[in-house]
């Protein structure tokens, strides 16, 4: 089966903003069985996470998909650093996240603005907030927004996923990024309420699974993977959101 992970982090945005080399990814996507990956580091510049991102993927292009990561700040634009690496570089998406930034209208509307230019999606953690996240939908028509972990990572507030799943019934340029997602039924409810075809398989890893060390990566990737392999739902909706979805999404 093609594997195609969705959301991978060279670096993250834990307390300890733990970095993974692209050797590690590759070790953690090669033991899971993943043919392909996106990859993106955060908790440091737009700059510094697109150099760290374009070396990956310059040493494994055929395995590392980049995405651009957007920290944008009220007195400090980053429009023009992430076009480049969309239009210069050949990033496929962009990343943003509630916790290192603000994605109020006045400081995020040129980054969803540019994304929808280009054609490329925006990754985004809304960290629970709805209305944010209503939003940005509403505002950007035409840039595709990838609502992170259902909207809030490991949230067990099934009616907060709801709303969230409501929103991709209201907004088509809405999708839903199943890592993270510890109900398993709200990733069922959501592709009998959206469709299959707007649900994307993502690790948010390397993490370590069990213990620290890189067999502990493979289990946590696996483990990412058995989730959605044991939903009720049909052979060609697996396939689709473990690999289809995001690879006709970025068009590779």
């Amino acid at each position: 089966m093609f594997i195609f992970d969705s959301h991978a982090h060279l670096k993250h945005g834990d307390a300890r903003r733990t970095e993974y080399t692209a050797e590690q990814v590759i070790y953690a996507m090669d033991g899971a069985g993943i043919s392909r990956s996106v990859v993106f580091a955060m908790a440091t510049t737009t700059r510094r996470a697109g150099e760290m991102a374009a070396e990956a993927a310059r040493r494994y292009p055929d395995r590392l998909v980049p995405y651009a990561y957007a920290l944008p700040h009220y007195e400090r634009a980053v429009a023009d650093e992430l076009e480049a690496q969309i239009r210069d570089w050949g990033f496929r998406g962009i990343k943003l996240h509630v916790g290192e930034c603000s994605l109020a209208g006045y400081v995020s509307d040129p980054v969803f603005a540019l994304a929808g230019r280009y054609g490329v999606p925006c990754l985004v953690d809304f960290g629970g907030r709805l209305e944010t996240c209503r939003e940005v939908l509403q505002a950007h028509p035409h840039t595709n927004v990838i609502i992170a972990h259902f909207g809030r990572y490991l949230s067990e507030d099934a009616l907060l996923l709801d709303s969230f799943i409501g929103l991709a019934e209201t907004y088509p340029n809405a999708l839903l990024d199943a890592s993270g997602v510890v109900l398993g039924s709200k990733i069922e409810e959501a592709a009998r309420r959206v469709g299959a075809e707007r649900i994307l398989f993502g690790t948010d890893g390397p993490h370590t699974l069990g213990h620290a060390s890189a067999e502990g990566t493979v289990a946590y990737a696996r483990a990412a993977i058995e989730r959605i392999e044991a939903l009720s739902l049909d052979l060609p909706e697996k396939e689709a959101i473990l690999g289809g979805n995001i690879a006709r999404l970025l068009g590779v």
